[in-house]
């Protein structure tokens, strides 16, 4: 019997002991840090494409797919900082129809501990549209998932109609091959929501509702009753829904 889905990207599973399971190690460089020193949350978003890039180009993954995230979830127990060299764990946790659910824990050598969870969703590279998991795939990943399934479900709702709004430009920079802000650039707009982080260890969410193109007249909308939350939007439609809560 099937199990049925639940949503995607909301716990962070165990890695598999069974199936394919893939490691991949780098250093946190300047770039990819605060004025602080610890590894930003667009800078862990760009590793997590890496690693996933990675790991399909090992596995002799199918090329003429592509993969978007729908929704991701980083707790940060430690963060990484400048200089640290850190170890990326990678598996596959769960199926849809289209997408599928990736765990991926960063270690570090100064003692990093940041646990991530995504939704990415199979697109064809002609139509930039879903299209259902292919038998490769299944054969290549489905072990480490033992029928767990999961949907491409979001949760994070929509902003208050009155909340305050800040301006947000579309930089050049931020686009990637589908003309489109690329999924790690898009947590930039989080982290000037919230502002300075006084302490980096938490919980970071990220839906990603509709893509942000290049011309998009777009802002950052607030709730005042609900510090952390923030969403992007334009001309009244949420484009990606976000909230960072910090360890008490």
């Amino acid at each position: 019997m099937a199990q049925s889905a639940v949503q995607g990207a909301t716990e962070m599973l165990p890695h598999t002991t069974v199936g394919r399971r893939f490691r991949a190690q780098r250093v946190v460089r300047l770039g990819d840090v605060d004025p602080a020193g610890r590894l930003r949350l667009d800078a862990t978003a760009r590793y997590l494409q890496d690693v996933a890039t990675d790991d399909a180009t090992d596995g002799g993954l199918d090329g003429r797919f592509g993969w978007l995230v729908r929704r991701t979830l980083i707790e940060i127990a430690t963060p990484a900082v400048v200089g640290e060299a850190v170890e990326l764990t990678t598996s596959c946790t769960g199926l849809g129809r289209s997408w599928a659910e990736r765990r991926t824990t960063i270690t570090g050598a100064a003692g990093a501990r940041i646990e991530t969870v995504s939704v990415w969703v199979q697109i064809d590279m002609s139509t930039a549209r879903p299209t259902r998991l292919t038998d490769q795939f299944t054969e290549i990943y489905g072990t480490a998932c033992a029928g767990r399934a999961v949907s491409a479900r979001l949760s994070l709702g929509p902003p208050p109609a009155d909340g305050p709004r800040r301006p947000w430009r579309v930089r050049r920079t931020d686009l990637d091959r589908f003309d489109h802000v690329n999924n790690a650039a898009n947590w930039a707009f989080l982290e000037e929501a919230v502002g300075t982080f006084t302490d980096r260890r938490g919980a970071a969410e990220m839906e990603f509702v509709a893509p942000v193109g290049p011309d998009a007249d777009v802002a950052i909308r607030l709730d005042p009753d609900r510090p952390g939350a923030a969403w992007l939007a334009s001309d009244g439609d949420v484009l990606s829904a976000a909230h960072w809560a910090p360890r008490g």
